[in-house]
């Protein structure tokens, strides 16, 4: 057995792509009319109720109980794309944790938490560009030291193009 999917029951189909195609650059790649896959193979899906079988006063959106998550090289440009939609609703602003990560997390049309996360390589690469070794940067970004290495080979590479 093999996970296949994630689902989203949502109201509006056009708006839901909509959204997807201009935060997330997500394009349909199976259209199944009520049912529809995107390019990151999250399923948007009309008519859920129906599907299951049970009433339409039953759907829940916006229940706060889960999150998609997306990552990015370029926080800064999907928050410069962010702040010219203030129709997009935030669960709140730019917040920095501890491991040094920026995150971002906004609703969907239906009510679906999405963060948007700076991804840890490209926080690896900040602590390294200000002279950090592996060992201070596993350290300061709470991941292994083996994982930090490769990215920190991935540096160099990319630093010497």
């Amino acid at each position: 057995m093999r996970f296949s999917t994630t689902l989203l029951a949502v109201r509006d189909m056009n708006r839901s792509l909509a959204f997807y195609k201009t935060f997330f650059d997500q394009d349909v790649v199976c259209d199944l009319g009520w049912n529809k896959t995107l390019t990151c193979g999250l399923a948007l899906q009309l008519h859920f109720d129906k599907l299951c079988g049970f009433s339409e006063d039953k759907m829940q959106f916006g229940t706060h109980n889960m999150e998609l998550y997306f990552e990015t090289e370029g926080l800064d440009a999907f928050l410069e794309l962010l702040a010219a939609h203030p129709e997009v609703k935030r669960l709140h602003d730019v917040k920095k944790y501890e491991w040094k990560q920026r995150v971002v997390r906004i609703y969907d049309p239906d009510g679906h938490i999405i963060e948007v996360g700076e991804s840890m390589e490209s926080v690896a690469f900040r602590e390294f560009s200000k002279g950090y070794s592996v060992q201070e940067t596993a350290e300061l970004i709470q991941h292994p030291t083996e994982l930090v290495e490769k990215w920190y080979e991935h540096y160099l590479t990319k630093k010497g193009n």
